[in-house]
């Protein structure tokens, strides 16, 4: 019996998951891209577990959920460049909480002495902070010992990808608006200020600070500073106003990071859609799996997304619920 082939386009976080769990299910899988993951916007994510600008919420936070104990058991493994690290979900409105922390095993109330000043709440948890270029080159090393192949070649169409008969999964952010017919993919720049880390290890998540959604990520021996989100805007050159007022934000929240030196001001774009697109239809006699529009949550969701994609190829249904209460109007 022939081993069934696959092909994923997209070399990105949600692509390579893909890939390496379709590997793992017993296929032969080709990646195509026409960039290496290092070139990649999963390089430059912050990037802790947290189900942001995503939607529907609760597909979301379900696939955020299976990757969470996946990143948490990966957190054993110092080559992964997973990290397990506590930290404040900062609140500034009376009776809100972080609509995800429900599903964090362990999440707290903060203390009062653990709150920055003008917060009125928040919850604390231990989540997963990944050093993206370590476990970019994990993934991709963990795909070519399940015998995945790479192709590096651009594609204009998706008859272009070649291959016979064998099912697309088309992972691959903001190009899938080129490839796909009629989609509806918008960039969303994120600028972030990328420091020496002073030896910081807790983070902060403030999205209502009165400056602008405010997030300070240590890595290793970096600590990652953040951030905007701008839907829409497609300049790639930082901007310094924008980097400066960042940096306030973040010093105020921690001022251990007042003499840190400033190491890379950096742009990126999240592939932005009005709800993640994970499901399959035909093309010119192809099965196609469409796996992206993750918006902020690309690595969050990773690992759940990617098995529904090994689900999908394998005529598999699965269940996206948009219950209304986790719709892009109930953020």
């Amino acid at each position: 019996m022939t081993t069934p082939h696959v092909v994923v386009v997209g070399s990105g976080v949600i692509g390579l998951s893909s890939a390496l769990e379709l590997a793992r299910s017993g296929k032969r899988v080709t990646v195509i891209a026409d960039r290496k993951p290092a070139e990649t916007v999963s390089a430059v994510a912050a990037a802790i577990w947290e189900p942001y600008d995503a939607f529907p919420r609760d597909a979301v936070l379900q696939w955020s959920l299976d990757a969470l104990a996946t990143f948490t058991e990966l957190a054993a493994d110092p080559a992964t460049g997973v990290h397990l690290r506590e930290g404040v979900s900062v609140q500034r409105e009376p009776g809100k909480k972080a609509w995800w922390a429900g599903g964090v095993v362990e999440a707290r109330p903060a203390r009062p002495e653990e709150l920055p000043d003008g917060a009125v709440s928040g919850e604390v948890c231990t989540v997963p902070v990944i050093v993206m270029p370590v476990y970019l080159e994990w993934l991709m090393r963990s795909c070519e010992a399940n015998g995945v192949l790479f192709e590096w070649r651009t594609l204009a169409t998706l008859e272009e990808v070649g291959h016979g008969s064998s099912p697309i999964v088309v992972a691959a952010g903001l190009r899938a608006g080129e490839l796909v017919a009629g989609e509806q993919l918008v960039p969303v720049r994120g600028q972030i200020v990328r420091l020496a880390n002073p030896g910081l290890t807790r983070w902060y998540i403030d999205e209502d600070n009165a400056g602008g959604c405010t997030y300070i990520i240590p890595r290793v021996d970096d600590v990652i500073c953040g951030g905007t989100n701008e839907p829409g805007v497609a300049d790639s050159v930082p901007d310094p106003a924008v980097a400066e007022a960042i940096l306030a934000r973040a010093r105020r929240l921690e001022p251990r990071l007042a003499d840190a030196e400033v190491l890379a001001d950096v742009v990126g774009f999240r592939p932005g859609r009005e709800s993640v697109r994970l499901d399959a239809t035909e093309h010119s006699g192809r099965l196609v799996v469409h796996c992206y529009g993750h918006g902020g949550a690309g690595v969050t969701t990773s690992w759940g997304a990617a098995r529904d994609v090994v689900r999908l190829v394998d005529g598999t249904p699965i269940q996206i619920s948009h219950n209304s209460n986790f719709s892009r109007s109930a953020t």
